[in-house]
């Protein structure tokens, strides 16, 4: 089954340690709620900023999951120390999205995979079918591997955080746009390369229609 899907707006960031515009501080006024945001929710909420999108759907992709709250609580355990209570709730793979739709007060479906190297390209295909229902959804990748010590265990990954998104909704016209043809960016982590690469390489002044093969 093919659907197509239009991309109505997309953002994209990376750096190779942290990345330091997400203009956290103007996106999140309330101080009491940014101190909470892991990495992984300050770029959400930076790329859900740059699509303008605040409520609706959203389907969002993460391999690693919030590696900095995980290692928090797993010194603390090997330390024989008391674990923190905002790191705990911070560990999960949704901690990134629900942030963005409380802040948002969004309450749409929101849905979160995690595939390995596939998590991009699941997001995609999910996204589009989620898309025949007729509404406008956010599609959402992020990682954040910037965490005490991991040159020790990283050799392939040049770029520690980035994120991509693309606003999409269902097309009945014909592609624009072959996707499968898009040249991978080195460096990035495998599980963003399909929406990273569809975010960066779109051509604005066109109309972009993908096909997306389930």
């Amino acid at each position: 089954m093919k659907i197509n899907l239009e991309i109505l707006d997309c953002a994209f960031i990376s750096a190779e340690r942290e990345i330091e515009e997400l203009q956290t501080k103007k996106l999140v006024p309330k101080m009491v709620t940014r101190r909470r945001l892991t990495r992984a929710a300050k770029i959400a909420v930076y790329l859900a900023d740059q699509v303008n999108f605040t409520k609706g759907r959203i389907i969002y992709g993460n391999n690693f999951g919030e590696l900095n709250a995980t290692a928090h609580i797993i010194n603390a355990i090997k330390n024989k120390e008391s674990i923190s209570p905002t790191h705990f709730q911070n560990s999960v793979y949704n901690t990134a999205v629900s942030y963005l739709s409380i802040l948002h007060e969004n309450q749409e479906e929101i849905l979160t995979i995690s595939s390995g190297d596939n998590t991009a390209k699941n997001v995609l295909k999910l996204g589009a079918v989620k898309a025949m229902q007729g509404d406008t959804l956010l599609l959402m990748v992020t990682e954040t591997l910037n965490i005490d010590n991991i040159e020790e265990i990283n050799h392939c990954i040049d770029y520690l955080e980035c994120g991509a998104a693309l606003k999409v909704r269902f097309s009945s016209d014909l592609p624009t746009v072959d996707h499968t043809k898009i040249q991978k960016i080195k460096g990035l982590p495998l599980s963003t390369q399909e929406i990273f690469a569809l975010a960066k390489n779109l051509d604005n002044n066109k109309k972009n229609i993908i096909e997306v093969t389930l």
